[in-house]
């Protein structure tokens, strides 16, 4: 299962967020630096409306959506690719994460600590890409010293290794992350070889108080704080901000979504920011859903962007790949707009895919093999 780190200064609402969207109290949250030591990693369930749709179209007994992990790390400070604080072992959690959530504190509250003494959102972001972005160089100026012998006598993996560190120490030198280097695709695909951290797929989390949420949600440009890390995540990262109040989303845990939504509503908030976060960090993981349903489950299946229909058909069985003959694939849209498979199926709306399908986020399968 893919890793997200959640990340960021500390006392910014990391392990707050955490507790709510994994719906447990693993991480420790109080009002002084450094209260999550250890990593604590919790399953979070992607929030997917179609479910509950296709489970009463198909009467099913029960629903079982996907999921992904969640790493709550500790909080990172100025420092840290020398070791300050926590330093080296946040790092090194950092790197066994497949994508970064970077919570940032866009909020003002005189109760709460800030290790900085102010909210500065860019400020902030700032500190964590440049310790991100150090680490990278030097784990790259080692990498490079230890190639360039090999490289020298004509060794073709290393003389391409070290052509790629020469092409990407400039860049990292002028603080930029990685993820932003201009490479072609096999130079990208070297690169997952250096476990970057900042190469990792990134997305921004706008902590902001709980009446600001749905204005912020609404409009982001009118919120001063979530404006400015907007425009950063856009320009720096070709990233995605997220605005979320995670004091709202520990609220949510205990209700029934009936209430949540009551909740929401009176407070003039449509989605749940937790639930927005959650979706967009299974796209950035270049994660998929397609979707079985029948009288016993509806349920969605995890794979990769880009996975062709008998590797799709493995992730229920192994068995199901092996014996592959067909999928009989519908979009899910069509299926609601038709009302059932064989209504699809006499509007021509029910196709007979092969091995070389590529299987859409939404597709309803149902997977035809022989072993």
């Amino acid at each position: 299962m893919l890793k997200a780190g959640i990340v960021g200064l500390p006392n910014v609402g990391k392990s707050t967020l955490f507790n709510a969207v994994t719906r447990s109290q693993k991480a420790q949250a109080a009002n002084y630096p450094f209260c999550t030591i250890d990593p604590n990693v919790g399953i979070v369930t992607v929030p997917d409306e179609r479910l509950e749709v296709l489970s009463k179209l198909s009467h099913s007994t029960k629903v079982i959506p996907t999921a992904i992990e969640f790493v709550d790390i500790a909080g990172l400070v100025e420092g840290a690719s020398q070791g300050a604080g926590l330093g080296n072992q946040f790092l090194s959690h950092i790197r066994e994460c497949d994508a970064i959530i970077q919570v940032v504190r866009c909020f003002e509250n005189d109760d709460i600590i800030h290790e900085l003494g102010s909210v500065d959102p860019l400020r902030d972001i700032e500190i964590i890409n440049a310790e991100l972005v150090l680490c990278d160089l030097a784990t790259l100026e080692k990498r490079k010293t230890s190639r360039e012998k090999k490289a020298r006598s004509g060794d073709k993996e290393s003389k391409a290794e070290v052509d790629l560190i020469t092409k990407l120490l400039p860049h990292l030198d002028q603080g930029k992350p990685a993820l932003t280097a201009d490479l072609n695709d096999d130079e990208r695909a070297l690169m997952q070889e250096f476990y970057l951290l900042s190469a990792k797929p990134t997305i921004f989390a706008c902590n902001v108080k709980e009446d600001e949420l749905g204005a912020a949600q609404k409009d982001p440009d009118s919120h001063s704080f979530v404006s400015v890390v907007k425009k950063f995540a856009t320009e720096s990262h070709n990233a995605e901000a997220v605005v979320i109040s995670a004091r709202i989303e520990e609220e949510l845990v205990d209700l029934s979504q009936e209430e949540a939504d009551e909740f929401l509503s009176d407070m003039g908030v449509e989605t749940s920011g937790g639930a927005n976060l959650i979706r967009s960090v299974y796209h950035l993981l270049g994660l998929r859903t397609y979707i079985t349903t029948g009288e016993q489950e509806t349920r969605a299946w995890t794979i990769l962007a880009g996975t062709k229909a008998p590797q799709a058909a493995g992730v229920i069985h192994t068995d199901f790949e092996r014996g592959f003959i067909r999928a009989e694939v519908i979009a899910y849209d069509d299926l609601i707009e038709c009302g059932s498979r064989a209504a699809a199926r006499d509007a021509g709306k029910l196709r007979s895919e092969g091995k070389e399908y590529v299987v859409k986020d939404g597709d309803v399968v149902e997977f035809l093999f022989n072993v």
